[in-house]
């Protein structure tokens, strides 16, 4: 089994970032530049919406063994948020099952219930299924056929008790090439082979050719989607953008900001950053970092001004009146 020290488990196992809390003493500097760098994960709907429907496709393949269990795509499009939603069910799989089955004293074995994979750019069956082996730290050598690391893989991965697979830029597969159509066949056969569930996340799915054809079909009838896109003002009576602005603002550490600012300006900020959930977290941040550097240890809106952000937000925005 792998060593805690590989860097594939680090995506999933590394130290979550701890909001300030009232009776605590206050951090220095240093610790609220690297807290703002990393940062909490925001619950946006899609997070929430992903979380409950991976435990409910867990339970529900759990003792299946005729057929691939039903799978997950996390879809829409760039800076969406599909990686943070893919990973934040990843952890949360990892504590409930670590949590459930805490590791034995003196152990050397660690539970390792979580998978994450990133598809290769120009992904063949033998790259992607070594970044399979190389997650778990599985042993492979250039003379190793595709066949024997998918074998070692499969064994690995159940006897490692693996239960979620995390497979991330599924985009990049296009199975209308020989080499493409090869790839999915894999991921096809390890979802026979594995007893795990499978989530995928990619830039709009529905649109590239993994829907197509024979084996889109097949993807198709077993993969629910669930949709990461830009957040709206409003929907009905609700303000989720808004919501998120005051989840947001409630996890900042800065000295003199005032909570209730960054709300105020939800109209100002939609428009800054099309609703785009990436652009705002990164946007806040940035500013926050800023207002620790520069002394003022609040943020306005004119110091959000000032901050530049990703050029799709930037393309997007359209300067709006002071509130």
């Amino acid at each position: 089994m792998a060593p805690d020290h590989l860097t594939g488990l680090a995506p999933l196992r590394h130290h979550r970032p701890t909001p300030p809390q009232p009776d605590d003493p206050p951090r220095n500097r240093d610790e609220r530049l690297a807290y703002h760098s990393a940062f909490v994960t925001i619950r946006t709907p899609a997070i929430s919406q992903l979380a409950t429907q991976v435990r409910t496709l867990m339970i529900l393949g759990r003792h299946q063994q005729a057929t691939a269990r039903s799978s997950l795509i996390v879809t829409g499009p760039a800076a969406a948020g599909k990686t943070t939603a893919l990973l934040n069910a990843g952890r949360t799989c990892h504590l409930a099952h670590t949590r459930k089955n805490p590791t034995p004293p003196g152990s050397a074995h660690t539970a390792l219930p979580v998978a994450y994979v990133l598809v290769p750019p120009g992904a063949t069956t033998k790259t992607l299924i070594t970044e399979f082996a190389r997650y778990l730290g599985i042993p492979t050598t250039t003379r190793m056929t595709q066949t024997q690391i998918t074998d070692a893989v499969c064994h690995t991965y159940t006897a490692a008790g693996v239960q979620l697979v995390l497979i991330d830029e599924i985009h990049r597969l296009n199975p209308r090439t020989t080499t493409g159509a090869q790839t999915a066949d894999l991921i096809e056969d390890l979802t026979e082979r594995l007893p795990a569930t499978f989530v995928y996340a990619g830039i709009d799915v529905t649109d590239t050719p993994l829907f197509t054809g024979t084996r889109g079909a097949q993807l198709a009838g077993r993969a629910t989607l669930i949709t990461c896109g830009p957040l709206p003002a409003r929907h009905g009576s609700r303000e989720p953008f808004r919501d998120v602005i005051t989840d947001i603002e409630n996890n900042l550490d800065l000295t003199h900001h005032k909570n209730g600012t960054l709300p105020r300006h939800h109209t100002y900020l939609h428009q800054r950053t099309a609703g785009r959930i990436g652009s705002l977290t990164r946007l806040i941040r940035q500013a926050a970092i800023t207002a620790i550097c520069d002394g003022t240890e609040r943020i306005t809106k004119a110091s959000l001004d000032t901050i530049r952000l990703d050029h799709l937000a930037e393309t997007h925005h359209r300067p709006t009146r002071n509130r």
